[in-house]
Parts: structure tokens; C-alpha cells; sequence
């Protein structure tokens, strides 16, 4: 009897030995990188590709409107406890099999080492800088136009014509607006001056008026408050409609429940909170959907409205296009 144990007492050493020897392993190395920050969505024909430039933190002190400790206890409910607010800088491809369309160009070299991520995300997503041919700014503030050049001032996209709305161009790159405005500002319309300095001196940068079509694809609409010129743009394909609205919301928490409160960076605080309103009515009217610069990445989805508030319904991560509808399981 006791032979007979012998080998199943040393077996179960060997196991114990065995698994020992696998708990002081070490797991492999932590990567610490993250995915490419871009994500695709088909609108009709055209390829829509959103782009993650980077991020900033903002204060929660900035939103105007609404009582310091209000605006803490709506952050609070999302777990949100920190001194400031994660706020995305997005850009937005969009190729129609005409043209390769870029909305706005994030922060650039502007903010730090949390932006400037346009160009190496692009080029993840399967383009290259000198393959955009047409770029739309929304408005000339810096989290948008400094990712038109790089650190030497140089143009990222060699080939490409960026257009801005009139009066907008007209409030930023006046020459005289260096000498006019508080001192303060003065380095915010420089960097605007200077970010589109050498696609003006290419002859490469056009303005137009609200209304009209820079590009055939596209709708432009003039949704003054923010600045003075802020601009959406509009596409349709086959029926379906993506509307890129700038910096029309900074803080998902607070501005869709609460749509009345404003920001600091805006110019006209009445008119910016009406252009709102006035453009989330509709986005959620026609069920369309809504790209945003500043809504955390990828930025896109819908919005619905909710008696005198708004929503935000962020797109599903999924494959890029059905290819036909599948049965409903019920």
C-alpha cells in the first residue's frame, strides 16, 4: 500500500513545485501605448474619419451660468472629481471620391504634449497630410488652426486650400487687429495670423460667405457667439447627413442638460447659447448626424431632445459599413 503512494506523493510535489515556479513569473511588460485615435463612419458614400489631435484639461470654472457648485455636483454624478475637465481636440476626414476633406486642425504644437497628434493619426488611418486637398475651419481659435503648420511654421498640408467664413477671416487675420485688441488677445490672433500666414502667401487661403459652398458637397451655415464667424458645415450622401458643428458644446456634463451655460472662450455668450439651441433643435428634428470638436473622442453621434434639454447618444463602436441588414432577433 505505501509503494502505491509513493509515486502520487511525489507527483503532487512536482506540482507544487511546478506551480510555484510559474506564480514567480513575471507577466510580460506593460505596453503603455494606446490605439491610433481615429474611427470611421459611412455617411451615404462618403467616408467620414474622425481624428483625435489630443486634449486639454479645462476648469469647470470657465462654464458661465450656472453656480460653481452646481456645475461640481453634475460632474460629480459622471464621477468626474478632478480639478479639471479631460476635453477632446477633434478633427474630421471626410472623402467623397472627389475630394479628401479635413474639418479644422486640432491644437498643433499650440498646447503642449498632450496635442499635437493630427498628422501620425491621419497617416494611421491610411491617408497621408499632402493627400487633403480641401481644409474647412469652423473658427480661427488655436485649438483649431495651429495643426495647419508645424513647429518651423512651415504648411502640414502641402496641397491643400483652407478656407474660413469671411467674417471670421475679416475679425482675425485683420492687420490691424494686433494694434486693436487688449493685450491680452493679442497672442491668440497672432497664432491665427500666424498659423495661416503661408497657405495666404501660397494663395491657398479663401474665404466665403455664410451660405455659400466652398466645396460642391458641402452646406455652410454662420453660428455667430462663439466668435464672430463660427461655422458649421454640412454633408448629405444617399439621404444620410453629418453635421460638423465646431465648438457649438465644450462639456457633454453640463452644456446638453443644461444648454444655457456658456463658456468663457465665447466671444458673445447670448448669441453663442441661441446658435446652440437653435442647432441642436434641429440636429435632433432630422435625427442627422452631429460631429463635435470638443465631445469626448470619436466626437460623432446624435442628439436628442428631452423637453427644453439635449442628449448626446455617441456613435457604437462597429464595423465601418454593413453590407446588408441582418434579420432582427426578437
Amino acid at each position: 500500500m505505501r509503494s502505491s503512494l509513493l509515486p502520487l506523493a511525489r507527483c503532487m510535489a512536482l506540482g507544487i513545485a511546478l506551480s510555484s515556479g510559474f506564480a514567480a513569473a513575471q507577466a510580460p511588460a506593460q505596453q503603455k501605448t494606446q490605439v491610433p485615435g481615429y474611427f470611421r463612419l459611412a455617411v451615404g458614400d462618403y467616408e467620414v474619419t474622425a481624428l483625435f489631435d489630443g486634449y486639454n484639461d479645462l476648469s469647470p470654472k470657465l462654464l458661465q451660468g450656472m453656480k460653481l457648485e452646481q456645475i461640481r455636483a453634475i460632474l460629480a454624478r459622471r464621477a468626474i472629481e478632478t480639478p479639471g475637465v479631460q476635453t477632446a481636440f477633434n478633427a474630421f476626414l471626410v472623402n467623397t471620391g472627389k475630394n479628401l476633406i479635413l474639418v479644422d486642425t486640432g491644437a498643433g504644437q499650440c498646447i503642449g504634449e498632450t496635442a499635437g497628434m493630427l498628422s501620425q493619426n491621419i497617416r494611421a488611418a491610411g491617408y497621408q497630410p499632402e493627400q487633403v486637398d480641401t481644409i474647412l475651419l469652423t473658427h480661427l481659435h488655436l485649438d483649431h488652426v495651429c495643426g495647419l503648420v508645424d513647429a518651423q511654421k512651415q504648411p502640414v498640408f502641402a496641397n491643400a486650400t483652407v478656407y474660413a467664413a469671411r467674417p471670421e477671416a475679416d475679425y482675425w487675420l485683420d492687420p490691424t487687429a494686433l494694434a486693436r485688441v487688449p493685450e491680452q488677445a493679442r497672442p491668440y490672433f497672432k497664432i491665427a495670423q500666424d498659423s495661416t500666414a503661408p497657405y495666404v502667401a501660397a494663395g491657398r487661403f479663401k474665404t466665403f460667405t455664410p451660405g455659400e459652398s466652398p466645396v460642391a458637397e458641402v452646406k455652410t451655415a454662420l453660428e455667430a457667439g462663439h466668435t464672430p464667424g463660427s461655422t458649421t458645415y454640412q454633408f448629405t450622401s444617399k439621404g444620410q447627413t453629418i453635421l460638423f458643428i465646431g465648438d457649438l458644446v465644450h462639456n457633454l456634463a453640463v452644456q446638453f442638460d443644461h444648454p444655457k451655460v456658456s463658456i468663457a472662450f465665447d466671444e458673445n455668450s447670448k448669441n453663442a447659447i441661441a446658435s446652440r439651441d437653435q442647432v441642436f433643435s434641429e440636429a435632433a428634428s432630422k435625427k442627422i448626424w452631429v460631429a463635435a470638436a470638443h465631445l469626448p473622442f470619436p466626437g460623432t453621434g446624435h442628439i436628442l431632445s428631452v423637453d427644453k434639454h439635449f442628449q448626446w447618444v455617441p456613435v457604437e463602436y462597429g464595423p465601418y459599413q454593413r453590407a446588408a441588414r441582418v434579420p432582427l432577433i426578437d
